[in-house]
């Protein structure tokens, strides 16, 4: 079976390409009548696409592989082959990284490998944890309601991640827009002032020499200020690359007063989400929990779950170790302690996942409305004080000029 790339015209006259997969041309050529289209060019696919750790393999979109892998969960948990069901899915998008992605795994599906074998051809594509997934359905014999709880945690995962972006977008910009106002203000129009106030010889007040002192500052070194930061990020970045700095970094932001909640309760969400979907689909809880661990983000919350995890292995239930080593909140622990209880681990985890979603999205909503108001008061505050710098000796000079 090989893949065939292809450019045709429906019967409409609108150009389509795409990537279709056949035993040789001419059946290839078949199928695109048989669908209705009228083939323009027709050629083999590079063989490049097939060698999984080649650059040149087009890599899926994190937007599409949430899609992809739900439309393949539906049409597996409906009886068809896994063949099929890529073979439909390939044939639904233009993408190029869809079509020769998908056929080149429905390639080696049925030269007869595994579909978590084959998706290894396509590393860019497909994490370790998405053919881990797979590869607990295969050998639980439940692929399709694998692949629908994998294509829940993916839509769920990128709405958290969505979620966490557009909290921080607007703070951002706002920060950004008083940057630049109050240095449009120091650089550019205090000095033209400053210029008619010498002309006077006037003594100025405290706030305006201040203001003056600064502006001049900023006209002086302010690139090489704004270089001094460039190479103090830089630093600190590279700095923040070391397991030990990162930590104490990590563990810094965990005590914050809300941002720490919103870190602590994103990365719990995601370590329950992925648990639960990797426990459900027949992977060992142990590497469930390995598994899940990769996906936090924060290194003080890995290591205590590193912790947790090596007393689950030496026989202690997941709730005593995780409460042992305090990485989550005791609402998580204690609905983990009910699930091991009842025996339904991974749908109380699911639920905890549910609860800390619910709860990041309130707090990130209530972090936004605090950081707005603050952030334009602080705005106002400077553009104010800049203002009264320049308008009081104004103000001052008028007087003394009527009287």
């Amino acid at each position: 079976m090989s893949a065939f790339q292809y450019e045709a015209l429906d019967a409409k006259g609108r150009r389509k390409k795409g990537v279709l997969s056949a035993d040789n041309m001419r059946l290839a050529k078949a199928q695109l009548i048989e669908a209705g289209l009228s083939p323009m060019a027709l050629s083999p696919v590079s063989g490049d696409y097939r060698k999984g750790n080649n650059k040149s393999v087009p890599k899926i979109a994190k937007a599409d592989l949430a899609p992809i892998t739900r439309q393949l969960a539906v049409i597996v948990a409906a009886g068809a082959t896994v063949e099929e069901a890529l073979q439909a899915v390939a044939m639904q998008y233009e993408k190029p990284a869809v079509n020769h992605t998908l056929l080149g795994v429905r390639a080696r599906v049925m030269e007869g490998w595994r579909l978590s074998d084959a998706l290894g051809d396509y590393k860019n594509s497909f994490s370790p944890l998405y053919r881990g997934i797979i590869a607990a359905g295969e050998q639980s014999g439940n692929l399709g309601e694998v692949l629908l709880r994998l294509a829940t945690m993916q839509e769920k995962t990128r709405e958290l991640q969505m979620k966490a972006i557009t909290a921080l977008i607007y703070p951002t910009v706002l920060v950004a827009i008083l940057i630049m106002v109050t240095t449009g203000l120091m650089v550019f129009i205090v000095p033209k002032i400053v210029e008619q106030f010498d002309i006077l010889g006037a003594q100025l007040p405290l706030l305006t020499r201040i203001i003056i002192a600064i502006s001049n500052f900023l006209s002086d070194w302010g690139l090489g200020l704004a270089m001094m930061i460039l190479i103090g990020g830089a630093t600190l970045w590279w700095v923040l690359r070391l397991a030990g700095p990162r930590r104490h970094f990590d563990r810094v932001i965990l005590r914050l007063p809300l941002a720490g909640k919103l870190f602590w309760g994103l990365d719990a969400a995601r370590f329950a989400r992925t648990t639960a979907t990797l426990y459900a689909s027949g992977a060992p809880l142990l590497d469930s929990l390995q598994a899940a661990k990769r996906t936090l983000i924060n290194r003080e919350t890995s290591a205590r779950v590193a912790e947790a995890i090596e007393a689950v292995r030496e026989g202690v239930g997941l709730a005593v170790a995780l409460k042992r080593s305090k990485a989550f909140q005791p609402m998580m622990v204690h609905m983990i302690a009910a699930g091991e209880r009842a025996g339904q681990l991974p749908a109380m985890l699911e639920k905890t996942a549910d609860h800390l979603e619910a709860e990041f999205d309130t707090a990130s909503t209530l972090f936004i409305r605090l950081l707005e108001p603050a952030i334009i008061v602080i705005m106002g505050v400077v553009v104010l004080t800049i203002m009264l710098a320049i308008l009081t000796p104004m103000l001052q000079m008028n007087t003394l000029a009527a009287g």
